[in-house]
């Protein structure tokens, strides 16, 4: 019955649009007149008139109709049709109608009416929306004046604002689209209002864990790190509800089990339900399974080391529990750096594959053959920077540790990328590192990529002391050039990209205290070594007096004062630094 509904209603839709597609005659004409519609008849289009805004270009309605001059149409025929259908589509406009105006022997002429959908004059919230929240907001639907307001708009501003507020645990929140004509505008525009009613934040009331018995619920509910329950006691904590969240948080209870050897464990069932409007419960089954222990470990493919000495690296004995991650750990990325992969990689062996296969489960015993691939040692044949746009060259190239020629070690890049951040003249987080390896010939080139990040200083300090002003200022240049001082070309606004560094520091309090000093160091002297070479000079003023430095004679001429008792130091240092091999 209910298909039936559908059938008729189908049907009665494509009645409809299929008579709306129809050419209706604009005016009547001895030719219009004789026409039989329900005889199709070919006519060669002879005109098109196009009538729209001012502000539409009728050209583009014309194209977009896909009826041109010259085209051989029946009327009333398809083409008619997709004419109109090419019209909608655009969804720019609420009306389209194709009239023929006249038609003189075999030649039709064709008039298209569209009305424009109106345009967007401006949109704001009501409703209790935060001004952070709107801004965001406004960032993600990015309405713009003039935009075409149309149906698929209105409903994806609805559906943006609704899951903005659902990610921030507003699970009931009601978003309304209105729209109003805006009556200053000459063209259709409107005003667009997104009211909002967020109401209450949904929260967790309870999380309950059923099926436990090896590990208790509080070691359960504590991987839940983002579905906690709510606690007045725990304000760190908000306790909001969000369905990402719990799928995100489910998984690290299976991971907990399996560290304590039960692999097979599962989740049988999660349940969240309502207690109160805004309060949820959540109930997590889960399923324990066996507990699974360490069998036999079996090396194959090895020629580089002894199976012992693997054994020894690996540093798992049979009769332990089963650990899934502890044994990727010990193969792959031991964040102590000893594991099976560095041991390897760290010799050249960049083709190096390891892979733990389960050869038999007996019982609670796991027996596992461990299939090794050494390959090749790899030599590297290229070493290149990518990204520096103000530090030369040569200063990024005498920190690395990876040069051509040498073996592949995956513990000189490390270095490398720990001695290139530690320069303070790059991002850490954008520092990364490209291997290319060449299999056919055993050689692999290296990409290092920075991004530059500020890294000169500059101190301006002041307080109060003793009735006066006590002021500082300091300048530091990390990443300065010398030997540019002089080329007028690199001062932007310094010379920088030698990696040296250059301070300046003044500090008063007037007339007691003044103190000015400089300092420059160069980390690489000679550029082959990193022994750095450090210049300074300063001078430093105390007045015990407290007098002025000049006072006015019986004559009113200025002269030195008698009565000022001062100190100053003025001195030099120069050191010398060499970087020790050990302890490193």
């Amino acid at each position: 019955m209910t298909f039936l509904k559908y059938l008729i209603l189908f049907s009665l839709l494509a009645l409809s649009s299929l008579s709306n597609a129809q050419v209706v005659p604009a005016e009547i004409n001895a030719e219009t007149s004789s026409l039989d519609w329900s005889k199709p008849k070919e006519y060669t289009v002879a005109g098109i008139e196009i009538e729209c805004s001012e502000y539409t270009d009728k050209n583009i309605v014309r194209l977009l109709s896909g009826i041109t001059y010259g085209d051989k149409i029946q009327i009333p025929g398809d083409k008619i049709s997709e004419a109109i259908k090419n019209l909608w589509k655009q969804s720019l406009f609420e009306d389209v109608k194709i009239y023929l105006v006249k038609t003189i022997g075999n030649e039709a002429f064709l008039k298209i009416t569209v009305v424009e959908k109106p345009r967007l004059s401006k949109f704001s919230f009501k409703g209790k929306v935060k001004k952070n929240d709107a801004d965001e907001i406004r960032g993600k639907i990015r309405l713009v004046r003039e935009k075409v307001v149309t149906d698929y708009t209105l409903g994806y501003i609805k559906n943006v604002v609704k899951d903005f507020y659902v990610n921030k645990g507003f699970y009931h929140a009601q978003v309304d689209i209105t729209t109003e004509p805006d009556k200053t505008a000459k063209i259709p525009h409107v005003i667009v209002y997104i009211n909002v009613n967020k109401g209450k934040k949904v929260r967790i009331s309870d999380l309950n864990i059923n099926g436990n018995t090896v590990l208790a619920d509080w070691k359960l509910r504590r991987k839940m790190s983002d579905s906690k329950p709510f606690r007045f006691y725990t304000f760190w904590n908000s306790g909001k509800y969000l369905e990402d969240n719990l799928e995100k948080d489910l998984p690290s209870i299976i991971e907990k089990y399996n560290t304590k050897g039960y692999r097979d464990a599962r989740i049988s069932k999660d349940t969240v339900y309502f207690v109160k409007k805004n309060r949820v419960n959540i109930d997590v089954t889960v399923e324990e399974g066996h507990k699974y222990y360490f069998g036999n470990i079996k090396w194959l493919g090895n020629a580089k080391y002894r199976s012992g000495q693997l054994d020894t690296i690996l540093n798992i004995k049979k009769g332990e529990v089963f650990d899934q991650s502890l044994l990727d750990q010990k193969l792959f990325m031991n964040p102590n750096g000893y594991d099976i992969s560095s041991l390897y990689m760290d010799d050249g062996y960049l083709f190096f594959n390891v892979s733990p296969q389960e050869v038999s489960v007996h019982n609670d015993t796991i027996d596992l053959d461990i299939h090794m691939y050494e390959g090749k040692q790899a030599t590297i044949n290229k070493v290149t920077v990518m990204g520096n746009t103000k530090t030369n060259d040569h200063v990024i190239y005498r920190e690395i540790r990876t040069r051509p020629g040498q073996l592949f070690r995956r513990s000189d890049i490390i270095r490398t990328q720990r001695e290139l951040s530690q320069l303070g003249y790059f991002d850490p987080e954008k520092l990364g590192v490209t291997p290319t390896p060449n299999p056919a010939d055993g050689t692999v080139d290296i990409e290092y990529k920075v991004e530059e990040k500020p890294s000169d200083q500059i101190e301006l300090s002041g307080g109060w002391g003793g009735g006066r002003v006590v002021g500082t200022l300091g300048l530091s240049f990390n990443n300065f050039s010398m030997r540019n001082i002089f080329k007028r070309e690199s001062w932007s606004p310094l010379p920088t990209g030698d990696g040296q560094k250059f301070s300046i520091r003044a500090q008063t309090n007037g007339i007691f205290y003044q103190s000015y000093n400089m300092s420059f160091t160069e980390p690489w002297l000679g550029g082959k070594k990193p022994n750095s070479l450090s210049v300074s000079a300063f001078y430093s003023m105390f007045n015990t007096s407290g007098a002025k430095k000049y006072i006015n004679d019986t004559e009113g001429n200025k002269i030195l004062n008698p009565d000022r008792s001062t100190m100053k130091i003025i001195g030099t240092s120069v050191g010398f630094g060499k970087r020790l091999k050990k302890p490193d």
